[in-house]
């Protein structure tokens, strides 16, 4: 089967360098039925299954919380989440488990023939969503591509630009210290090129360029995430900018550091990666619900726990 519906040289040409929104064919799969989910989720290792919900607690306003799944079947999952303000990220999903990364395979391997680009090595999860849900302002590391397959969902892409995520804020998500959220104003929303999604479209940008995602309906979607030398190279750099700036008071800004200077933070930061010198900053993840299908939306809050499964 071709993946894909519709693409074109103009797609080959824009892919990593632009915006772009390609029709695809993965729910004729029928690897993301209700069905085929609730068996997905029954299998899949607890350690790499994320139950979130947002806001709606006072100690964790505005960010992800994290919840405890414990007991419950594929199939109470999923009407929690269609019923409730729920998110499940099943990490690694498409590299996990054979009939999902035979698909992922043939998905890499066909945008490998549309742009020419043969290193890819992805890494993809499969994300379930509520009608309610909305992943915040955020950048990734890696490049990364939406597939969406079922429900309604609106796409943020907001410009590459210091106004919309300063090199501060993503030397500090490359430290681990705020995870994968930048500030954001809702002014920026002028400025973002929107893209309504109704299932069957794939959607790609700029390596780290900023985004956020409201949902409309429930929604099935697999985000797909591979490095590159030109993720690694920048990233190590950025790596070696968190370094100048805390330690030495440096306002470095990538955009104005000319390729010999960027080298030189690369090469920097990849020792000070490897030597343990500078120390990253990981987030503890706290668990502060449970799924608990007695209550209406699923959700019942308890005290707050390190999550140790």
């Amino acid at each position: 089967m071709s993946i894909f519906k519709n693409w074109t040289d103009e797609h080959s040409k824009k892919f990593q360098n632009d915006t772009i929104c390609v029709d695809h064919k993965l729910e004729q799969t029928g690897l993301f039925s209700d069905d085929a989910l609730i068996a997905l989720l029954d299998k899949h290792p607890a350690s790499q299954l994320d139950v979130c919900t947002m806001g709606q607690h006072a100690q964790f306003k505005d960010h992800f919380r994290t919840g405890d799944f414990r007991g419950c079947d594929g199939k109470t999952l999923l009407e929690a989440v269609k019923a409730g303000r729920l998110w499940i990220n099943v990490r690694r999903a498409m590299n996990v488990h054979p009939e999902y990364n035979k698909l992922l395979q043939e998905i890499y391997g066909e945008l490998a023939v549309n742009t020419g680009n043969k290193e890819f090595n992805a890494r993809g999860g499969i994300l379930i969503s509520s009608p309610i849900a909305k992943v915040p302002y955020h950048t990734d590391s890696t490049h990364t591509i939406l597939w969406h397959i079922r429900g309604t969902k609106k796409l943020y892409i907001y410009p590459m630009a210091q106004e919309f995520m300063s090199d501060d804020a993503y030397e500090q998500v490359i430290t681990n210290t705020i995870l994968d959220d930048v500030p954001y104003e809702q002014a920026y929303d002028k400025h973002a090129h929107i893209l309504t999604l109704t299932g069957g479209e794939m959607a790609s940008w700029q390596l780290n360029q900023p985004h956020r995602v409201v949902n409309e309906t429930f929604c099935v979607s697999v985000t797909t995430e591979y490095s590159t030398r030109a993720s690694a190279f920048k990233n190590s750099a950025m790596f070696a900018q968190a370094a100048m700036r805390s330690k030495f008071g440096a306002k470095p800004i990538w955009d104005e550091t000319p390729m010999a200077g960027k080298i030189a933070k690369s090469m920097f930061g990849k020792v000070l990666q490897k030597s343990g010198l500078y120390n990253t900053q990981n987030k503890e993840d706290f668990v502060t619900f449970k799924i608990d299908k007695s209550v209406p939306g699923y959700i019942t809050d308890i005290e707050p726990m390190l999550r140790d499964f």
